[in-house]
């Protein structure tokens, strides 16, 4: 029977829910999520990778109740609020010194928007408008809005859409498990950085900027990669004059081990959009931060007409902004870091314990809070399940039917649970998803 809800639910394929039921959600308790029959599921994946300090959480909650007693929400232009202002100095105090200013907005895709636009702007402030196009990489992923789109390296997400975006330069980008020159990831030289060096060498006269997500990539299969590759990015991205813009919204906020991925590297990008951990899930927000070089580009007189004209209506809201400068707190007084860093290899082990070794697990990896496991056909050729068949699919499905909704990504199944996660609830859920791939299986 044809699925009859007003809701059309994104990234699914609605027909499937006549086999499978839409889950309701009712309420959430740390790392659980609950249904409206009080059956509890492990948020395995912190409902889209934004929660960090878990549901329900006291100290968010009365950060977000006590900013509405105050105000909710107002103009963000030519107005600022406490929230806001506090928000911005934890963010420039925790980034590298370089970064100075932080331009709100509200999703994921719009702060990387917002980053586009503000590269291209300085461009044509400085007389350099040729300067009109972008570099991405083959398996990256930064939203889903048409200029985000652009810059998408996954066809799965832009196939449908090819004729009306921009035409940018897709860049072959690492590939640790399937290295085509046969070298390990924890020891190589970036030695694919080559294909990104030859596309800047070609193009640069037309680059303003180049977009990666540092050391992980989600939505293209959580592929891992070492942080020399960022290294040379950055010194080939200043030799040819074409700007770093590096998107943390997924794997910032500690998900890579530290703060932020470029620490791993000891850089720092001409912009960096961060969103989803921002309010620990909480609200919608994001922000781009970048340097003195790119605001001056904008600073002048009205009538220069060089003014940043880039807007949303909830750029700033102050709910939004009080759930992230708590989130700071938590993080600083917490010392959440550094616990996670003693935290998360025990998950690590376990998975390597009971995953290690096993027929069709191709790759296992581990960065900071994250885990991934590439499932494959056959491990000695890495060939891939044929994708119709669904099998990562079916283990999510299986997954949910023993509690954890441990969502997967292609034949990818992949662990980014919130940080409030215990060490028992950690084996339990690496026992809910090894039951499932090989009842499957």
């Amino acid at each position: 029977m044809k699925v009859n809800t007003p809701i059309w639910h994104p990234c699914t394929q609605m027909k499937d829910h006549e086999t499978y039921p839409i889950i309701r959600i009712e309420r959430g308790e740390g790392i659980y999520i609950y249904d409206a029959e009080g059956k509890g599921y492990i948020d395995a994946v912190s409902s889209w990778w934004v929660n960090l300090f878990g549901h329900n959480n006291p100290r968010l909650k009365k950060a977000i109740t006590d900013q509405m007693d105050k105000i909710e929400h107002v103009i963000f232009a030519g107005i600022t609020h406490s929230p806001a202002q506090t928000l911005a100095e934890e963010l420039v105090a925790l980034t590298p010194d370089e970064l100075t200013k932080v331009f709100f907005a509200d999703i994921g895709s719009a702060a990387v928007e917002s980053a586009m636009k503000l590269s291209y702007g300085y461009r044509y402030n400085t007389q350099n408008a040729k300067k009109n196009r972008y570099i991405y990489l083959d398996s990256g992923y930064h939203g889903e809005t048409l200029g985000a789109l652009s810059v998408c390296g996954e066809q799965l997400y832009t196939e449908l859409f090819g004729q009306i975006m921009i035409e940018n330069i897709r860049v072959q980008g690492p590939d640790c498990y399937r290295c085509p020159f046969g070298k390990e990831r924890n020891s190589c030289d970036a030695e694919c950085f080559c294909h990104m060096e030859k596309a800047m060498a070609e193009n640069h006269e037309h680059i303003t900027a180049v977009l990666i997500e540092p050391l992980l990539q989600c939505a293209g299969g959580f592929k891992m990669f070492p942080p020399v590759y960022l290294k040379k990015l950055v010194q080939a991205a200043k030799h040819y004059d074409i700007h770093t813009i590096f998107d943390e919204i997924a794997c910032g906020f500690g998900r890579t081990g530290t703060m932020f991925a470029l620490e791993q590297a000891g850089v720092c990008p001409d912009f960096l959009c961060l969103s989803k951990g921002i309010t620990s899930g909480y609200l919608p927000l994001s922000v781009v931060i970048t340097h003195d070089g790119i605001y001056d580009a904008f600073y002048d007189d009205y009538t220069t007409l060089k003014a940043f004209l880039h807007s949303h209506s909830y750029t700033g809201n102050p709910l939004a902004c009080a759930a992230g400068v708590e989130t700071m707190k938590i993080f600083r007084e917490d010392s959440v870091v550094e616990a996670n860093a003693k935290k998360f290899p025990v998950m690590h082990e376990y998975i390597n314990k009971k995953f290690g070794g096993r027929p069709h697990v191709g790759e296992i990896r581990h960065l900071g809070c994250v885990s991934a496991i590439e499932l494959v056909k056959d491990t000695a050729t890495k060939e891939k399940f044929d994708w119709k068949s669904r099998t990562g699919f079916q283990i999510f499905r299986k997954a949910i039917e023993k509690g954890a909704y441990l969502r997967n990504l292609g034949d990818v199944i992949y662990f980014m649970t919130p940080y409030v996660i215990t060490e028992d609830e950690m084996i339990k859920l690496v026992d809910i998803a090894y039951e499932s791939v090989y009842e499957v299986l």
